[in-house]
């Protein structure tokens, strides 16, 4: 498989070590001072840049008939935008805040207790997300995932940074050291607090899902999310 790797940071850079490793090859390393050259030949486009490039990168991908998966956060009040643009580009499209499989099974964890928490009004959640210092999106696009899971399973409407409201959710956002990421489900009563939690040990686990999700669309069209890569 060919992949072009859109964004060349420290993810882009543990990407490119685990695709090789897997037995593919990478046709083009992008960052913002770089052109999209070798984007054609590319079977699948990988995008983990900054907020600013993402749409650039993403639409270029569509014109260019390469299925992307993205792992940018920060961009997504052009979501719609995209989507419509693969639709039209019969383009392949996977975006997620976080492509590690634990994380996924976090995710799955966190909406099946919230369906179960729905039903006892003494309990109220917030979260926690702990990230290293060069984030630079806050709070992080795992913990807004995070927040919208509860919402879509409980009377909770939104959530915020500040000081919450009835039915919202708070996140606490911390930036500390090197922190790969970490992140905090807590149900609070006066009588006991019930909490699940990921941690992330390093970069592996995010690069390694999202070469797995690249090499699980190419041939497809349409727009999934890790729910069908990992067929929860």
């Amino acid at each position: 498989m060919k992949i072009a790797l859109l964004g060349y940071g420290k993810m882009g850079q543990v990407i490119e070590r685990i695709a090789l490793e897997r037995g593919h090859e990478i046709v083009l390393k992008k960052d913002e001072n770089n052109t999209f050259d070798g984007l054609s030949n590319a079977d699948v486009a990988i995008d983990f840049s900054v907020p600013t490039a993402a749409v650039s990168n993403i639409s270029s991908c569509f014109h260019a008939n390469v299925p992307v998966i993205s792992g940018t956060t920060g961009w997504l009040e052009h979501y719609d935008e995209m989507a419509a643009l693969c639709t039209a580009k019969n383009g392949g499209f996977i975006s997620s805040s976080n492509f590690s499989l634990g994380v996924n099974i976090f995710f799955e964890l966190n909406e099946y207790l919230a369906k179960i928490m729905s039903k006892f009004d003494s309990y109220s959640v917030d979260m926690e997300e702990i990230h290293h210092t060069q984030k630079l999106d806050a709070p992080s696009g795992t913990a807004i995932s995070l927040a919208k899971g509860v919402i879509e399973n409980s009377s909770y409407t939104n959530w915020t940074l500040e000081k919450p409201e009835a039915k919202q959710i708070h996140i606490e956002a911390k930036r500390i050291g090197t922190v790969p990421g970490t992140h905090t489900v807590t149900y609070n009563s006066v009588v006991d607090a019930i909490e699940i939690k990921h941690t992330a040990h390093n970069r592996e686990g995010f690069a390694l899902g999202a070469v797995i999700a690249a090499e699980w669309i190419v041939g497809k069209q349409g727009i999934f999310t890790m729910k069908d890569v990992l067929e929860f």
